[in-house]
């Protein structure tokens, strides 16, 4: 029986049943991943994600909307023109008076042609309304695609920063794995030995089996994360997220009241609603403008000509030139309906502008409460480990002069893995506290 408990945790220990192993199949290997830095992922993502594209489709609409406005000061010019041919069988018939013979078959070819201009004069300062319009969508477009890139960015930040936090936390998992091994060696020693009882080889076995399982799962956790900072990237499989030491730096001695204060200029929710708001003040003035008269310029020249044989047929140039001039005086309510909606409108857009900056005030409070809890977390989880560090130390060393059980050391070496795991779950906490304040803000901190 002895031998054969010997032979099962001998089994057990045997390298090739740790994690890496086990694991080897998910994805591809490290080496063949490629990796991303946090500005190259937000970079990628900015040219693939469709909130972005989309939002930047919007910007060419409202330019485009712009390009309009303008063109209503300028006249508009339309060419027109025909030809034909007619070939046309029939009777002949003499000339009473010359005696000459016409034949009854003839062919005609025509052209005609045509240039007319209209050109709006004065249209009751609508188009200056709507210029004014036109601005302000591109203001709320610029607003709205510096939104876009903002969530966008957070979503990158907080997928590339759990990616990261994946691949630490697989390292922690790792690392109890070498630790669990070393110490169900220890164990066997002390078992073959006579010092240790088969209780506590037993024991190191399970503490392995359950140590590795953490590890299987902590590597598909790592491939499942990796392969959605992919997704956010527009990359088709794994992409890693680079470590770099400068994502540690802490906010300190943040001044919260000009970080506040500022947040109505740099939010983009609030540009958006505010540029909102301005679209719709300009166009009640576009409505406003069919209260006045509205006054068009027109003219023409058009040309008519024909190779017809008979000599009655004439050919013509015709020009002509107006000014029309016409004032709706009623028109069945319908401009007071429209004046109503467009007032409604911007009811609605001042109390979304309004209620956009209390919003944007409650998330910055709610958001850097959430950074200072991170960093205050930080400290704690620093200390627990530097802590079950020399703990581990402690009773690794009580337990190799026999004045510890197997119990203190499983327990020390648990602890020690939850704290190493507190470190990476409390930085991750604020890394993603400080994207979220960051995205409100609209500017890197």
């Amino acid at each position: 029986m002895r031998a054969a408990s010997l032979a099962l945790v001998a089994l057990l220990a045997l390298p090739g049943l740790g994690a890496a192993q086990a694991t080897a199949t998910l994805g591809a290997p490290d080496g063949q991943i490629p990796v991303v830095t946090l500005d190259e992922a937000i970079e990628r993502a900015n040219r693939v994600q469709p909130t972005v594209v989309q939002a930047r489709a919007g910007i060419d609409v409202a330019d485009a909307q712009r390009r309009v406005t303008k063109g209503a000061w300028l006249p508009s010019l339309t060419a027109s023109g025909t030809g034909g041919y007619l070939f046309a069988e029939g009777q002949g018939r003499v000339d009473p008076i010359t005696g000459q013979f016409f034949p009854g078959a003839s062919e005609t070819g025509s052209v005609n042609g045509g240039l007319a201009m209209n050109w709006d004069l004065f249209t009751g300062f609508r188009r200056g309304a709507d210029k004014s319009a036109a601005i302000a969508q591109q203001d709320a477009a610029g607003a709205g695609l510096l939104n876009a890139e903002w969530q966008q960015r957070y979503s990158t930040t907080n997928q590339f920063f759990t990616a990261l936090a994946a691949r630490r936390i697989r390292d922690v998992r790792t690392a109890a794995v070498r630790r669990a091994e070393e110490q169900l060696k220890a164990a066997i020693a002390r078992l073959q030995g006579g010092t240790a009882t088969r209780s506590d080889s037993l024991r190191s076995v399970v503490t392995l089996g359950n140590a590795r399982i953490a590890a299987i799962n902590a590597d598909a956790d790592l491939a499942g994360a990796e392969a959605q900072l992919g997704r956010q990237v527009g990359y088709v499989g794994r992409v890693r997220a680079a470590d770099d030491t400068s994502y540690a730096r802490l906010l300190v001695d943040v001044d919260t009241a000009a970080l506040f204060s500022t947040a109505r200029t740099t939010a983009p929710q609030v540009q958006n609603t505010q540029a909102t708001l301005a679209q719709a003040r300009a166009q009640l003035k576009s409505v406003q403008a069919s209260y006045w008269p509205q006054m068009v310029f027109n003219g023409s020249w058009t040309y008519n000509g024909s190779n017809r044989s008979d000599p009655a047929f004439a050919l013509f140039n015709q020009r002509q030139l107006s000014i029309n001039l016409s004032w709706p005086i009623f028109n069945r309510f319908v401009r007071e309906r429209n004046i109503d909606n467009q007032g409604a409108q911007i009811m609605i857009a001042e109390a979304n502008a309004a209620e956009a900056e209390r919003q944007v005030q409650a998330q910055l409070i709610t958001q850097y409460a959430a950074v200072e809890a991170a960093v205050s977390r930080i400290e704690v989880v620093d200390q627990s480990l530097v802590a079950s560090q020399e703990d581990i130390r402690v009773v690794s060393e009580r337990y190799r002069l026999g004045v510890a059980t197997l119990v203190d050391l499983l327990v020390s070496q648990e602890g020690l893995t939850q704290a190493e795991l507190d470190v990476v779950t409390a930085r991750l906490d604020y890394l993603r506290a400080k994207a979220n304040l960051e995205a409100t803000l609209g500017r890197a901190l």
